[in-house]
């Protein structure tokens, strides 16, 4: 039976009424959804999940800006769809590890200002300066490794190790345990996506409880024996406000959240898209060979745009909130789908077209907005401009190969390719 490419055979809804977002083969090509709703429900209640989501563009950034009716500190998702299944995940957290506290993404301020105030020290601007050489290098490393061969599984090979190597160095990670955190990481990623059985998700949590149990002994090292890494300001630096260091449930929670998965995941999703978006545009590869320089910017904002590594994110009703004649009760959840805003034609020209020369290209949300704007966005820029550029300088053509799916992890809240097999020429010295 031959597998379904839902990129060139998308499930198009007749109306909202047909729109499935827990639908695994919607989401393999969820922007036909995202249109329908957009146009016709712009403020859409899922009769699935209850989530109240919004699609527009000028709504999702409204929202993102307005701290005083929209809130970050919200009950666990997972608890509204199911909150026996939720409390029986957090009796399972407390028995045979420790219950993540809210991330620094669920806090609001002032509480969420003082957290984040440990994480801006570590990606300023000077950091990320100093850390540039080291993700240069890797992207012409992770490159060379594979150049000779003609062909590579790019996602395994170089869009995954490059940013999780990256976050690894920030955070003192040991090189040879790298691809063990990947795999505790890909198990927090599948419960995220709100899209596992309940013995699916069991074996989630005890995965990360087998991750907490790894950092453990880590953090209490650190507070014996500090270093430069980031892990250990986080473990170290006392909140002044708070008038105490991250407590150990702080920490494994912000060790999945904000660093390894924030830090590796998201990128990862862009970095394998922007390639499978240049080979299915072969016009777009042979511009921004013509002149990288002019185009490598515009690329990766591109890719974050047309293919958000982030698809949608949620925050909560203060108070009663009217969108588009909808009344948003105070406590429901929102889902703010910014990859659906990424492609409003209201905001976009051509939306679903990939255009290096677009000049709005940079006021995506697929970083988010306002005081929760993704705060390792710089660093994500420069994975990505080092990524795209090592490959322009590595690589004279190449496609992706026959067999290609396409396929994606099933997953509500970020979009991660599968795989993806690309065949090349490398440049003649």
């Amino acid at each position: 039976m031959t597998e379904v490419n839902r990129m060139d055979d998308p499930i198009i809804p007749g109306s909202p009424d047909e729109v499935n977002l827990l639908d695994a083969e919607v989401q393999e090509c969820p922007y036909p959804a995202y249109d329908v709703l957009r146009e016709e429900a712009p403020v859409w209640q899922d009769p699935i999940t209850g989530f109240y989501v919004v699609t527009r563009y000028a709504d999702i950034r409204a929202i993102l800006m307005d701290t005083e009716n929209f809130t970050n500190e919200r009950k666990d998702n997972r608890g509204v769809l199911d909150e026996g299944r939720a409390q029986r995940m957090r009796d399972l957290y407390e028995s045979k590890g420790w219950l993540p506290a809210p991330t620094l993404a669920g806090r609001d301020d002032p509480n969420h200002k003082q957290m984040r105030a440990m994480f801006d020290v570590a990606f300023r601007a000077g950091k990320i300066k100093d850390l540039d050489p080291f993700v240069e290098n890797l992207a012409y490393k992770l490159m060379d490794d594979f150049i000779d061969e003609g062909e590579c599984e790019w996602v395994r090979q170089f869009a995954v190790p490059l940013p999780l190597l990256t976050i690894g160095k920030q955070m003192g990670a040991k090189e040879e345990d790298i691809w063990q955190i990947k795999a505790w990481t890909d198990a927090w990623v599948q419960r995220l996506g709100m899209m596992q059985t309940e013995d699916e998700e069991r074996w989630s949590v005890e995965q990360e409880i087998e991750a907490q149990h790894y950092f453990q002994p880590i953090f209490e090292r650190l507070r014996k024996q500090p270093d430069d890494t980031l892990l250990s300001d986080l473990v170290n630096n006392e909140i002044p406000e708070w008038g105490r260091k991250l407590n150990d449930n702080e920490l494994h929670s912000e060790m999945m959240a904000d660093t390894f998965v924030g830090g590796s995941e998201t990128t990862t999703n862009a970095i394998a898209h922007g390639i499978m978006l240049l080979g299915r545009n072969r016009p777009v590869w042979e511009q921004l060979k013509s002149d990288p320089d002019k185009y490598l910017r515009n690329l990766c904002e591109e890719v974050v745009r047309l293919e958000g590594p982030v698809q949608g994110l949620f925050r909560s009703a203060a108070k009663d909130v009217e969108l588009h004649g909808v009344t948003i009760p105070a406590g429901a959840l929102i889902n703010i789908r910014y990859a659906a805003a990424n492609r409003d034609p209201r905001h976009f020209e051509c939306p679903n077209d990939i255009n290096l020369e677009r000049k709005n290209a940079g006021s995506h949300v697929g970083f988010g907005s306002g005081i929760h704007h993704c705060l390792g966005a710089p660093l994500a820029r420069r994975e990505l401009y080092w990524s795209f550029k090592a490959f322009t300088d590595r690589i004279d053509d190449f496609e992706l190969k026959e067999g290609n799916a396409f396929r994606h992890h099933p997953n509500f809240c970020l979009r991660p390719m599968k795989e993806l097999h690309i065949s090349f020429d490398k440049k003649k010295a």
